[in-house]
């Protein structure tokens, strides 16, 4: 068996709850420090390219179709009829390659901070980025929580927060304030996604809180959709829906089912099962 500790490996610990994940690795492909993140992409052996952020795995190309799928396509199955959408984060561009299926959107606009993750997304993945020139998409560097602050009143139908971890640059995306101002700039019948952290490690912390946030900001209603994601602690991952004037827990099923997207784990099915939270995070929100 290995050392986890040579060089071969690479591994993030997740202190706070006594777990690591490792994947063998072949190459470091880039190591660039922007002004707000260390950025880092390697070739592994079994996931194809990896992109690192201060020492967090971000996406590989192996697994990264679940995290997008779920990020995007339940909050726009969810929306009536979305044609303008917002994602705040997601640099990468995986999100707004999964957005862009939908023909369907007029509009999307991608606000990330750091124009680095958009740069390696380029040179080490490819395929994240095949939709970037498509003439609906807008692209912009810059602080998303400002450019929120700006935005017109009831101006956006789907807003995604695709950010990193609630440490660092994303540490206000997370915060009550911020919700209150996502909640402004979405039309009556608008849903805002958000992702959410781990089910197995944050139901009882980030979720609930954020939960519990985004009805004290405005929304009427909210859904935390599970999904597995094995490069993430715990091996599962979440996001979490919020509606204003609609309820998230119900969706355009019919749409859903005679979709023609290029999916790999997104159906109707998936979100129903999605939907079908297990006990202990029923328990946990119950008092909502």
């Amino acid at each position: 068996m290995s050392d986890l500790r040579d060089d071969q490996w690479f591994t993030e610990v997740f202190d706070s709850h006594g777990s690591a994940f490792s994947l063998k690795i072949s190459e470091k492909l880039l190591d660039v420090q922007s002004p707000y993140q260390h950025l880092e992409v390697y070739a592994t052996e079994t996931y194809g390219n990896l992109m690192v952020l201060d020492g967090c795995v971000m996406l590989t190309d192996r697994d990264n179709f679940l995290y997008h799928e779920m990020i995007a396509h339940p909050a726009l199955f969810t929306h009536q009829d979305p044609k303008r959408v917002v994602i705040i984060g997601g640099g990468d561009c995986g999100t707004l390659k999964e957005v862009l299926r939908h023909p369907g959107v007029e509009q999307v606009t991608q606000i990330d901070i750091d124009e680095e993750v958009t740069k390696a997304s380029e040179r080490f993945f490819p395929s994240l980025v095949e939709s970037n020139n498509d003439p609906r998409a807008e692209l912009l560097f810059a602080d998303g929580v400002k450019w929120v602050d700006d935005a017109p009143d009831e101006s956006i139908d789907v807003l995604i927060i695709d950010s990193t971890d609630p440490v660092g640059p994303a540490e206000g995306l997370f915060k009550t304030d911020f919700l209150k101002r996502c909640h402004r700039i979405l039309k009556s019948g608008g849903v805002m996604v958000q992702q959410s952290e781990s089910p197995l490690y944050h139901t009882g912390s980030i979720i609930r809180e954020l939960r519990h946030d985004m009805l004290e900001a405005g929304f009427d209603s909210v859904a935390t959709l599970p999904f597995p994601q094995p490069v993430y602690p715990s091996g599962w991952w979440s996001v979490t829906l919020a509606g204003k004037a609609t309820d998230v827990n119900t969706f355009r099923e019919q749409a859903a089912a005679s979709h023609d997207l290029p999916l790999e784990y997104y159906s109707v099915e998936a979100h129903r099962g999605a939907l079908a939270l297990p006990p202990f995070m029923r328990k946990a929100f119950a008092a909502e």
